[in-house]
């Protein structure tokens, strides 16, 4: 499998995908919203695009599928639930459907909905798994939920299945908010020397050449990942007085999204 990941330089910061086959050239584009460089990028490497997937129906990881699918003749996937939220749905997925690309990639699709209700991210079943997982999970962050989803339904993503996957796991997200991200940890967390760190390396990246992150540096990293850090609690009871002496994670997660939406 090889991933290309194509940074599109706009003011929501996003980043597009070409997953490829490397005995085919078959390739599949994650939600391509600037079409003109997917397409450029494809043409340069030598591939051939057959499908595009949406992680979900925000206009900013489908605003490029018309364009894409009339230059291609592209198939179009995404969650069986988007159907009339995206126009042209070829073919709907659903939790442990799995997508292939040419002869040797195959990616399976997970139902993580939270960021919206119909939102998909797709594992690869490769020795070192990567998770291209739009605007679920980002870089030391977590997506809000302002636009159709729900925080309690993202927590239970979270903790339900991000967290259980393999520390080893790679980490494709849909925009580069990571030093943004980073700073929130810093704010939440003071002493976690990790994030400092990693925020020195990042805070003048080029996003031509981003970080790939694992699951295992975001959770040193995510405060999303660390609800049970003494530290994050305590910064937590200072904006509500009224948590609990123990609070469980489900609690300090939904007050984490909620300081989030503001900060």
């Amino acid at each position: 499998m090889i991933v290309d990941q194509v940074w599109t330089g706009n003011a929501y910061r996003n980043f597009n995908y070409l997953i490829a086959c490397p005995e085919t050239g078959e390739a599949l584009a994650v939600d391509p919203l600037d079409h003109k460089k997917c397409l450029a990028r494809a043409k340069d490497k030598g591939w051939t695009i057959t499908q595009i997937l949406n992680t979900h129906e925000h206009e900013d990881h489908t605003g490029g599928n018309k364009a894409m699918i009339a230059a291609t003749g592209a198939k179009l996937l995404a969650h069986a639930n988007a159907k009339g939220r995206i126009d042209g749905i070829d073919i709907g997925l659903g939790a442990g459907d799995v997508v292939k690309i040419g002869k040797t990639v195959e990616l399976e699709a997970l139902d993580t909905p939270g960021h919206t209700m119909s939102h998909v991210c797709l594992l690869s079943r490769t020795d070192q798994p990567a998770l291209f997982c739009g605007d679920t999970l980002f870089n030391a962050g977590a997506g809000n939920c302002h636009h159709g989803g729900h925080p309690e339904e993202l927590y239970d993503t979270f903790a339900g299945q991000l967290a259980k996957l393999p520390d080893s796991t790679l980490i494709y997200p849909g925009h580069d908010y990571i030093a943004n991200n980073l700073e929130f940890t810093l704010d939440r967390e003071p002493d976690n020397t990790r994030a400092a760190e990693v925020l020195k390396g990042v805070a003048d990246q080029d996003p031509d050449a981003a970080l790939i992150s694992t699951l295992a540096l975001e959770k040193e990293v995510n405060t999303f990942f660390r609800l049970h850090s003494p530290s994050v609690i305590a910064r937590l009871r200072e904006a509500f007085p009224d948590l609990p002496d123990e609070p469980d994670a489900k609690t300090v997660f939904l007050k984490l999204r909620e300081l989030r939406n503001s900060w």
